[in-house]
């Protein structure tokens, strides 16, 4: 068998592996425990960048251990590969608070391959706080084969983290298809008595799912499936009122403004496609992508 092969029958197995389930509960409910702000949550989900945290918090420890990695093989860099590996240590927190608060909002297959992910990614922190405390001792040798043992763990995990975005998903766009899918002219999509007053539903146009919503002649229409994984919008729950008006997904609890489709609440980073909606006089209701896609 190819190696590659090899590798990931070995990743399905984590994926499939319900005997995780147990330690993917307990973790999750720590986590939980130990995030209970939603806006912390938030500013670690990345809600105030538009872009996942995690992922480009990963740059300082992951940069500063490899820099380290090459400064223990110039002349002279022992003292600045110490400091790289302690910076590396201290910025792992924030970038682990912030992988956890992702991580808690996935689907059962991800978590459990973000749990061994996560794993790995301890025990290659833990190799380099080995590495700092030896070379703070003087023992240079020794924190040099700490760190390139953590660099070989961490590979690992890296592949799994990779695997679970790209492969599994995790973090994307997953409302990124709308607007190659819906139609770029005004498109019949129901009359308002088809509409209920005040209530979501979910209608179907070309094939697509669209959350619409009737409030008297105004009508708003979004792309269904939840931008954070897929979840049905029209079965959500309705806060607040007017233009301030939300619908909150019913899977992982991402809540996004009805006019506009803008976030205003994590997991998800990534706003919702609305669609503009025409009313005819006689009650036909048009919808199309915006003019600018």
């Amino acid at each position: 068998m190819h190696p590659l092969a090899s590798l990931e029958t070995a990743v399905r197995t984590v994926e499939e592996a319900e005997s995780l389930d147990g330690p993917v509960a307990a973790v999750k409910k720590a986590v939980d425990a130990a995030l209970p702000s939603p806006a912390v949550r938030d500013a670690l989900h990345g809600v105030w960048l538009g872009h996942a945290l995690h992922p480009a918090m990963i740059i300082v420890p992951l940069g500063s251990w490899i820099s380290a990695a090459v400064l223990d093989f110039v002349p002279g860099g022992r003292r600045a590969a110490r400091t790289l590996v302690g910076l590396g240590v201290l910025a792992s927190v924030p970038t682990a608070a912030a992988g956890a608060a992702d991580w808690s909002d996935l689907h059962p297959q991800q978590q459990r391959t973000g749990l061994v992910h996560a794993t790995g990614n301890l025990a290659a922190l833990a190799l380099q706080v080995a590495s700092w405390r030896a070379r703070r001792r003087g023992r240079q040798l020794r924190g040099t084969a700490y760190s390139l043992a953590a660099l070989s763990v961490g590979g690992v995990s890296a592949y799994l983290g990779g695997h679970l975005a790209y492969r599994q998903a995790a973090g994307v766009n997953h409302a990124e298809q709308a607007p190659h899918l819906l139609p770029a002219e005004f498109t019949r999509l129901a009359t308002l008595d088809e509409l209920p007053e005040g209530r979501p539903v979910r209608r179907v146009l070309d094939g697509v799912p669209v959350f619409v919503l009737r409030r008297g002649r105004r009508v708003d229409a979004l792309f269904d499936q939840c931008a954070h994984l897929s979840g049905p919008l029209s079965e959500g729950e309705l806060t607040g009122g007017g233009e301030d008006l939300c619908i909150t997904c019913p899977w992982h609890g991402s809540v996004f403004a009805v006019a506009d489709g803008g976030v205003r609440r994590g997991p998800t980073t990534h706003p919702q496609p609305v669609l503009q909606v025409r009313v005819d006089p006689d009650g036909t209701v048009l919808v199309r992508l915006p003019e600018e896609g």
